[in-house]
């Protein structure tokens, strides 16, 4: 069959694709990669085909005011103002976090009507339809003249499920997140049918109306949540979900990378790795967590820190302490299986390494994306810890992680949650199941057809 992925063009979207796209390849399947014309590097990088769609969007220029904090970050830490540093910080949170961004703790009884029209009706238009406008058109048409059997897409990449309508292909969503997006749709809906109007104002629903009209269809729900998930963590960490949701094992892809020698040497005392985000770093400019405190935090402690930071992070410290060795970058999941412990913002990278490998983590989120949700869950599940950003000193970061290093409760439980990880099909092993559902899911688009 044909196998259309859709993505945007953030290369931490994609690289969660690859594995995926490589075992359908494999098993004899056609596969292309659509997305923004900025990731096709990427895309080819990866051995797979590209296929460019639409114009490049200008995300980061919305980032520009976040960018111009972060710098003053940087400076004042070079002069070794913490006080300054930290108010820069406070200054930033409150950029980043915010009632319309904040979709950490989907829930009925946390949002108001209100407050989840406010969610839609920000998102669609500085995030939705900045990601998705331009490749909607080229989509379709892709669809049109390629023919895909199924459609899978990134979370955020709406086209792609557009374009699978369009075209009657089966069409699901591939997970890089705890599921923030279809839950909170769920709960967008559940409070627009308590509201007197008959029809009240659905921004998602609209947005994706009009570009499904255009191309002589129409709007069906799955359209926000795709006709099946694919979802690449285990469900003991997942929100309750009123979608079909298909389990498949992490594989971990990273893009060109080399193991440095070091990695495979076994540490002489526990190995702690912290990753503070270097997709976030790259779009504000800098991590948002005040890396000197948390050096100060592990000088101490007899363990090997290994901090993961790009050169404008590591070229700040005014310290650096003798048991920390700062490193530009790392794949993750070459050094990870070595690790005590993992101590990272709350992404899809880290978060998914240390589940696949068993190994406790702490997280310092702040309310934005699905990096609080994600804490939270694994909090729950006693896989880890977690403190907001804003409480990050050396004070209690070092008690949070000494804490995850001594008591064995942490290991038990991530070692529990990385046997419900390998209990997964892995990606192989999913393609029997893709091909199944693209039978039953498929619509009557034009020339559709799955090969036998």
């Amino acid at each position: 069959m044909r196998v259309l992925f859709a993505t945007v063009s953030e290369k931490s979207h994609l690289y969660t694709m690859v594995p995926l796209a490589w075992a359908l390849t494999t098993a004899g399947h056609e596969v292309r990669v659509a997305g923004n014309p900025a990731v096709t590097d990427a895309i080819t990088h990866s051995g797979l085909t590209a296929t460019p769609v639409g114009t490049d969007h200008r995300m980061g220029d919305a980032f520009a005011p976040y960018r111009e904090l972060s710098a003053r970050i940087i400076d004042a830490r070079k002069r070794d103002d913490r006080a300054g540093a930290r108010e820069l910080y406070r200054t930033l949170y409150g950029l980043l976090e915010n009632e319309a961004m904040d979709w950490s703790e989907p829930g009925v009884e946390r949002e108001t009507w209100p407050s989840v029209l406010t969610k839609y009706q920000v998102n669609v238009e500085r995030l939705y339809r900045v990601y998705n406008d331009s490749m909607v058109d080229d989509l379709v048409e892709l669809a049109r003249s390629w023919r895909p059997d199924l459609v899978i897409w990134s979370p955020l990449a709406y086209a792609g499920a557009v374009a699978a309508r369009v075209v009657g292909a089966a069409h699901a969503r591939l997970l890089w997140n705890v599921d923030i997006y279809s839950a909170m749709r769920g709960v967008f809906l559940e409070l627009a049918g308590r509201q007197p109007a008959e029809r009240p104002e659905d921004p998602l629903g609209d947005w994706l109306t009009g570009h499904l009209r255009r191309h002589g269809s129409d709007f069906a729900e799955e359209v926000t949540t795709g006709q099946w998930t694919i979802d690449q963590g285990p469900a003991s960490l997942q929100l309750p979900l009123g979608v079909r949701r298909v389990a498949v094992r992490y594989a971990p892809y990273n893009g060109p990378s080399v193991e440095p020698d070091w990695v495979r040497r076994a540490p002489d005392r526990p190995r702690v790795c912290f990753s503070p985000g270097s997709s976030t770093a790259s779009v504000i400019g800098a991590s948002h967590l005040p890396v000197p405190e948390i050096l100060d935090a592990v000088a101490d402690l007899d363990i090997e820190f290994v901090a993961s930071l790009p050169p404008q992070e590591s070229g700040s410290l005014r310290r650096v302490p003798d048991n920390t060795r700062i490193v530009d970058f790392v794949p993750l999941h070459t050094i990870v299986p070595s690790c005590s412990a993992v101590v990272h913002h709350g992404g899809f990278g880290g978060w998914s390494a240390a589940l696949l490998h068993g190994v406790p983590q702490f997280l310092l989120p702040i309310r934005f994306s699905d990096w609080w949700a994600k804490a939270a869950v694994l909090d729950a599940q006693g896989g880890g810890a977690y403190l907001h950003a804003s409480e990050v000193t050396a004070e209690t970061l070092r008690e949070g992680l000494v804490r995850l290093l001594e008591e064995p409760s942490y290991r038990e439980s991530a070692a529990r949650l990385r046997r419900e990880m390998l209990d997964a099909p892995t990606p192989n092993d999913l393609v029997p199941t893709l091909e199944k559902l693209t039978r039953d899911f498929r619509g009557d688009g034009p020339g559709v057809g799955v090969a036998p």
